[in-house]
């Protein structure tokens, strides 16, 4: 499970280093290969491999009313491994649709990963803050 969220800052070539804390875990969980494609609220989801293809395969089998979406998960994915120096390299596509600056925050969301542009998150944050509580949650104990 990964949790928790990690300021990090990406390189003019668009290379992020992998936190210290999930790096033996992806190289137990997936050898470092991990996929990355767009999330609908406007970060991208980082998969380690063998997550991925669980959830490829239940887009994959979405009908044809959903044929925009599997393209925005599936035309959209990117294969990438971790390097020597435990970075993972962002394409530029997948960093301009993110809007991904030098400032990012990769937040563990148990099976997988987001990665926001910093500024974009807290605005983000600051949103979901604001608004009403979901009644999923209202009578959720803390």
């Amino acid at each position: 499970m990964f949790q928790g969220a990690s300021a990090l800052a990406m390189d003019a070539k668009g290379r992020l280093a992998v936190p210290t804390r999930h790096r033996e875990v992806l190289q137990a969980l997936c050898a470092g290969q991990l996929t990355i494609t767009k999330h609908p609220d406007g970060c991208l989801i980082v998969f380690p491999r063998s997550v991925w293809e669980g959830f490829r395969e239940r887009v994959a089998a979405l009908p044809m009313s959903a044929a925009g979406w599997k393209r925005v998960f599936l035309g959209n994915a990117m294969d990438v491994e971790i390097d020597g120096a435990a970075r993972v390299l962002i394409s530029p596509e997948l960093r301009a649709s993110a809007g991904l600056q030098k400032d990012v925050i990769l937040m563990g969301m148990g099976s997988h990963f987001e990665l926001w542009d910093a500024a974009a998150y807290a605005a983000h944050e600051a949103q979901v803050m604001q608004s009403d509580m979901p009644d999923a949650l209202k009578d959720f104990s803390f």
